[in-house]
């Protein structure tokens, strides 16, 4: 908790930059709280959450490589001002949605907000070594995750209830606040030689050639075991994970019959235990040596889905969210370590397109998982696709171990792989 304080008292801008997070993620969980709870009031339907969802996903995904591209191109933090003040006039655009008895607005809004997303959070894991020392690095890490989850704890208790008492438009109208809000912290972001990446490729009077530029981001992933093997894991989780976001909705509303407050208790004991899990995985990875880093990757993705399977068989509510709880620790854990892990090794000019790119891999399967669960809910109980989703969770646990027992996952140098040594200036068509 020391490094957490002495962080935000003397680095100013990554001050600035985590004002900006905790403003906009709360607004974000006020959203996401009001349109679920809005779209099942509307309709009881478990597939308009489905819906929702695959609405948000889809260009999640296609924006991802075009965000990756461009942040990699252009000054990041002028990006994520950008995407900022889009989301904030899309945000203001959910009142539209109240008294219809419709749903595609809420698909089409939903399009939108997350087009923007991925140029402001890639863009945000892309410039955080540029406004954290070295030493800062892994403290700035676990505290800007750690910062997610508190706020994805805060920010669905205060949702539920706020939705309860006080509707769904205050909800939208403090999330389009939030976003202004966060574009003005990110605007007063300083340092030396600004946030343009420096690429010795790439002039002002080059075309650029985006599609060439991405591959070039996925050639250099390949070339780096341990960062396509994070990538991969999270892929793993998202089988399972993409029906879990559903399933959150349908626990709260139609299982447990609490409607938004209940939602936001599941998102907000799912936020405790990330909460938790973050605070430990700071501890550890100041401490855990590279192999007990990885062999800890995999025992936490056991503890994950076996939580998750036990959370969707609890007949009694309270029982429910400490498994939901526990489920989330181990979550918390692996995704510090792993996210420390690129941060040291991804090389600069080419962090964008690495973030960009696992946020769609994940996207994009979490997209199958959430379709498959919205198809198996007209016919299937909640909790036996909680159980199913849990166990497919579960098995990135194995994939890992066996890349880890292979040898297939070594240390990369701490500054990246050199560009020369992935041949990224080859043929365009590998």
């Amino acid at each position: 908790m020391a490094g957490f304080v002495g962080l935000l008292r003397d680095n100013r801008n990554y001050r600035h930059a985590w004002m900006a997070q905790v403003v906009s993620e709360v607004g974000d969980h006020f959203n996401n709280i009001a349109v679920f709870s809005l779209a099942l009031q509307t309709t009881g339907s478990g597939m308009v959450v489905t819906g929702v969802m695959l609405a948000r996903a889809i260009p999640a995904i296609l924006a991802g490589p075009l965000a990756g591209v461009l942040l990699d191109r252009m000054d990041r933090r002028r990006i994520m001002v950008l995407s900022d003040l889009v989301r904030a006039v899309v945000a203001l655009g959910f009142i539209l949605t109240l008294g219809r008895s419709d749903t595609w607005l809420l698909y089409l809004l939903s399009g939108l907000l997350m087009f923007a997303s991925p140029f402001f959070t890639s863009g945000r894991a892309s410039i955080l070594p540029a406004i954290a020392s070295k030493e800062e690095l892994h403290t700035a890490n676990a505290l800007t995750q750690t910062t997610q989850w508190t706020t994805l704890t805060v920010g669905t208790f205060l949702a539920g209830a706020s939705v309860t008492h006080f509707g769904y438009q205050w909800a939208f109208v403090f999330n389009a606040l939030s976003f202004a809000f966060s574009a003005c912290c990110v605007a007063r972001l300083r340092v030396e030689g600004g946030f343009r990446p420096r690429r010795t490729d790439l002039s002002e009077d080059q075309v650029a050639r985006p599609w060439h530029e991405y591959k070039e981001g996925l050639r250099y992933m390949r070339a780096t075991p341990l960062i396509l093997g994070i990538g991969l894991i999270n892929v793993g989780w998202a089988t399972g994970g993409g029906a879990g976001q559903i399933l959150f909705s349908l626990f709260g509303e139609l299982v447990f019959k609490r409607g938004p407050a209940g939602i936001g208790l599941l998102w907000g004991f799912a936020g405790i235990g990330l909460l938790i899990g973050g605070a430990f995985g700071h501890w550890w990875g100041q401490r855990a040596s590279f192999r007990q880093y990885k062999w800890t990757i995999s025992v936490c993705y056991v503890i994950h889905g076996g939580a998750y399977v036990i959370f969707s068989q609890m007949q009694h509510f309270w029982a429910a969210l400490a498994f939901i709880a526990l489920s989330r620790v181990a979550v918390g854990v692996s995704s510090v370590l792993n996210f420390t892990q690129l941060l040291r090794h991804v090389s600069d000019d080419f962090r964008g397109r690495v973030f960009s790119t696992i946020e769609s891999m994940t996207w994009a399967t979490m997209m199958l998982s959430m379709m498959g669960a919205g198809v198996a809910s007209t016919s299937t109980s909640p909790r036996t696709i909680g159980a199913w989703a849990g166990v497919l969770s579960s098995t990135t646990a194995l994939f890992w171990a066996w890349a880890n027992l292979a040898g297939r996952l070594p240390a990369p140098p701490a500054v990246g792989v050199d560009r020369d040594e992935v041949e990224v200036h080859g043929d365009p068509t590998v």
